[in-house]
């Protein structure tokens, strides 16, 4: 009774944190936004294989959910950009449902500047549904910081998160950093590694085991400009965390007006 009771209190503390990727949309950004009079279409895939498998307060069990989120980002100058998000859920026992819409604002410094590293700065808001997350509305500011190096690829997403209504309201503004590296096998194919974590509140850390921490060994084909292709196999280090997740995006560029000559 005292083990069941063990593994029922952590199950409630990852239920407690489950927003900071919320394995809906599983990405690492970088600087770039996307180009004015143009649009970037995506598919993100993320099946937890090994996941939370019970129904704690309310909020379904993350163990072989099936997530598919539709994510339109539209260029607005060559520094801003806006995207909208719908999250989309399957499980047996639940079908395909509906889970909650972001949106997502992003400016970023031009390249005008000559910055020697890639700046931008993201913000998002929206709403999910508490079956899926007991913080329904909650809103995110997250810098992204990116260099490419030679064949190496680095990013650096910083965020900090903010619920607005749900139990996290008092728990205040939590870090919820990410990151990856990358290098060029060849110049179509990349590898490397994506970090996603979530701390606990800012200045007041949660212990190492409440705490999400997630490594992903990913794979970025660049077959076209106009492609996106991202796959990756995700470990969860913690028993706040997903231990399994296997995570797909595929995305196309789509332009809708006259594009002004690279220089």
């Amino acid at each position: 009774m005292r083990n069941r009771f063990f593994w029922l209190t952590l199950a409630g503390l990852a239920a407690g944190r489950a927003l900071a990727q919320g394995n809906y949309e599983i990405q690492v950004y970088g600087a770039e936004t996307v180009a004015p009079q143009s649009t970037m279409v995506e598919l993100h895939s993320n099946f937890t294989g090994i996941g939370q498998k019970d129904t704690i307060d309310g909020v379904y069990p993350t163990n072989h959910q099936e997530h598919e989120t539709l994510e339109i980002t539209q260029g607005l100058t060559d520094w801003s950009e806006v995207g909208f998000y719908v999250f989309t859920s399957e499980q047996n026992g639940h079908g395909v449902q509906w889970v909650g819409d972001h949106i997502r604002p992003r400016v970023r410094a031009p390249n005008s500047w000559h910055w020697p590293v890639g700046v931008s700065l993201s913000t998002e808001i929206g709403y999910q549904r508490a079956v899926y997350s007991p913080d329904t509305w909650t809103w995110e500011i997250r810098p992204i910081v990116d260099k490419a190096i030679g064949r190496w690829y680095l990013a650096f997403n910083p965020a900090l998160e903010r619920t607005w209504h749900g139990p996290d309201v008092a728990h205040g503004v939590q870090f919820a950093p990410a990151a990856k590296v990358g290098y060029d096998f060849t110049k179509w194919i990349s590898g490397g590694f994506e970090y996603y974590a979530d701390y606990g509140t800012l200045g007041d850390f949660d212990p190492l085991h409440q705490q999400q921490q997630q490594v992903f060994l990913v794979t970025d084909l660049n077959v076209s400009p106009q492609w996106e292709i991202n796959i990756g196999v995700g470990l969860g280090a913690t028993a706040s965390t997903d231990h399994l997740i296997v995570k797909g995006i595929l995305g196309r560029h789509f332009s809708w007006g006259r594009q002004s000559p690279v220089k």
